[in-house]
């Protein structure tokens, strides 16, 4: 039965660097040097690409804010109103389908601008309006004694609601009704207000956590507030003594003194009007509004240009390396044999004697035995006499005799 022999795996060169004694020779100097001005680039390359590449990734795991524009639409429908049934039209109600009960339907919906001049690749899905609201009231002014079904309407998602592009609130009525509209903005990173007091100082009314911090921190920087002993200790001037309540106040308390002067933002207050009475318009209300969202656009190009590299980029590459090694590894052979050749050409007779000696000790090596200081033969083969009983003894000794008569000759 034929078996199968396993698959060598090729081993791939890598060693990309020229040898020494090439390094050193004078006929190749200038374009040693070029070529290893070459590779310490590549590796200053490398690590640089690296090191964005891990920051890439870092910035890729923390939100990267951007303010963008969400257009809130509101509309109203209306239903079972007089002035749609007709004036000597007799209503017909039914309470069980609400059928020719005066009614209204209010609607709610919003959506993020596109960001002008963007290209149609580099486009997010949209998100759902529902996903930028952290939470939201519809109160209606109406009597409640009249109305009391709920004339205020809350909604506050949990952990699994389904997104939605919009709410639509249907009540019955058939009198003038004012809506008001309370939103709260999920934004990223959360945005606070700062108390007068600190936002007087900074320049600021509305920022994130980080951002005061941030703003303080440069304000002690411009105005020089570190000690000059301790860095750490940062003295208060005329402006942040009365905040402080101190002359000097510690590095790592300072986003503890930010969180004193820090408030929820203002919820965002819409108002509108419902007139049964009316036809309702034939196009929503608008209302733009500033929101910080995560820039998912410039997330998706720093994850598409830094981080995934094409397969076949990195193919190429490998490719361009392993062909790079060979021909450092044929050089280096090419150098290997012309120092053979050029030692040959300049002593014959002492590289031959070098060359044989050279492989005695690479034969002694191989035989496992020690040194004979030149000699090639082992010492334990010599205390044998079958071994002056061999073949080529009788050469041997014809040739030593004769170069002994004719060395004594003179020739």
């Amino acid at each position: 039965m034929d078996t199968q022999k396993p698959v060598t795996k090729k081993r791939k060169l890598t060693d990309k660097n020229l040898p020494n004694a090439l390094l050193q020779s004078s006929e190749f100097s200038a374009d040693s040097r070029m070529y290893t001005d070459l590779l310490q680039m590549e590796r200053r390359l490398d690590w640089t690409m690296t090191r964005k590449r891990v920051e890439v990734q870092d910035a890729l795991s923390r939100p990267i804010p951007t303010t963008r524009t969400l257009r809130i639409f509101m509309s109203h429908t209306v239903s079972g109103q007089a002035w749609q049934q007709g004036a000597d039209a007799e209503p017909k109600i039914n309470p069980e389908t609400g059928e020719g009960i005066p009614a209204f339907s209010f609607r709610i919906e919003g959506r993020l601008l596109e960001i002008p001049n963007q290209r149609a690749k580099d486009r997010a899905p949209p998100r759902k309006f529902s996903t930028l609201i952290k939470q939201m009231a519809i109160e209606l002014d109406r009597d409640p004694i009249l109305y009391p079904e709920g004339n205020v309407v809350e909604w506050i998602p949990g952990p699994n609601t389904t997104p939605l592009d919009g709410f639509t609130v249907r009540r019955k009525g058939d009198t003038v009704t004012k809506i008001r509209v309370i939103l709260h903005l999920e934004q990223q990173p959360q945005q606070c207000k700062v108390h007068p007091d600190l936002g007087n100082v900074l320049g600021l009314k509305e920022d994130s956590r980080t951002g005061v911090v941030q703003a303080l921190w440069n304000y002690i920087k411009i105005h020089n507030l570190q000690d000059k002993v301790d860095r750490r200790v940062v003295r208060a001037d005329a402006h942040l003594r009365p905040l402080f309540g101190q002359d000097t106040l510690l590095f790592q308390q300072l986003p503890e003194f930010v969180n004193r002067y820090l408030v929820p933002a203002d919820a965002i207050i819409l108002h509108y009007t419902i007139n049964p009475a009316l036809p309702p318009p034939e196009k929503p209300s608008a209302w733009d509004v500033e929101v910080k969202v995560d820039d998912v656009n410039l997330k998706s190009r720093m994850n598409h240009s830094v981080i995934q590299m094409s397969s076949e980029t990195a193919r190429e590459l490998a490719k361009m390396d392993e062909e790079i090694a060979l021909h450092v590894q044929s050089l280096n052979n090419s150098h290997l044999k012309r120092s053979f050749l050029r030692a040959f050409e300049e002593d014959p007779r002492g590289f031959i004697q070098t060359w044989l000696a050279s492989q005695a000790r690479d034969l002694e090596s191989v035989l496992g035995s020690g040194p004979s200081e030149g000699q090639t033969m082992r010492q334990e083969d010599l205390k044998r006499s079958e071994f002056f009983q061999l073949p080529w003894v009788e050469e041997a000794v014809a040739i030593q005799e004769g170069m002994r008569l004719a060395a004594k000759a003179g020739l």
